[in-house]
């Protein structure tokens, strides 16, 4: 199970989740959110992230021409369009900055169905997407809730790698282990307040996630010796 930790804000929050071995870091680019950061310290962020560790930019709804500017300023792996964006629209925009990308879905059980959000992955799937990520709908939210949604609602045969997000945290996040999905993604769950994590939070969570790596450690944050100690396992 792949894990990306969403709406970083500070410098000590990134290291963290380095010496975690988080799989993903998540800037968020979206103003009204209070977890948003602008341009400039999105570079300072994304700069302390090493090699084979991805940095994703979150947008909502941003025009060609500020999703480009965002690009030559700062060193993002990967997009995640998490508005009200189009296959097509996708699809153009990370053309337009040759990066690889992901779109989120609000999911609402009222309006959803298993068929209707296989059909929507299938679309988005056409288009090139890299990853479908699956969050709890809100009236006037794009994400960031701390909601959960149905999770019945994950096809079991996804044309995308499923990425789920929406209420997890450290103390349900293990359930997620048997549903059909590639990774997991948590904000809220491992903060003290938003825009600033928890790192007890961020530890628990990744034992909870990664309980083969972690099998030996404690919630103390691992040094090189347990690291290669477990590789030599």
């Amino acid at each position: 199970m792949h894990v990306k930790f969403c709406g970083f804000t500070q410098l000590s929050d990134i290291h963290t989740a380095i010496r975690l071995g988080v799989d993903a870091v998540g800037l968020v680019f979206y103003p009204p959110s209070p977890r948003a950061v602008t341009p400039m310290q999105a570079k300072t962020l994304s700069a302390a992230v090493p090699a084979f560790m991805s940095v994703v930019a979150l947008v909502v709804n941003m025009p060609k021409d500020e999703l480009v500017e965002l690009a030559n300023t700062v060193p993002f792996d990967i997009i995640q369009f998490h508005g009200d964006e189009t296959p097509e629209e996708c699809e153009q925009l990370a053309s337009a900055v040759k990066k690889r990308w992901i779109k989120a879905l609000r999911i609402n059980a009222e309006q959803h169905t298993l068929d209707s959000v296989r059909a929507q992955i299938d679309n988005f799937a056409a288009a090139g997407a890299s990853s479908i990520l699956l969050d709890a709908y809100h009236q006037h939210k794009y994400g960031g809730t701390g909601a959960r949604f149905d999770w019945s609602l994950i096809p079991e045969d996804s044309a995308l790698p499923v990425i789920l997000a929406g209420g997890l945290d450290a103390d349900n996040v293990a359930t997620t282990s048997a549903l059909p999905i590639y990774a997991v993604d948590v904000s809220g769950g491992i903060e003290q307040d938003k825009g600033k994590k928890d790192a007890a939070k961020m530890r628990a969570f990744m034992k909870a996630v990664k309980r083969d790596r972690w099998q030996n450690e404690t919630l103390s944050e691992p040094s090189n010796k347990s690291s290669q100690s477990i590789l030599a396992k």
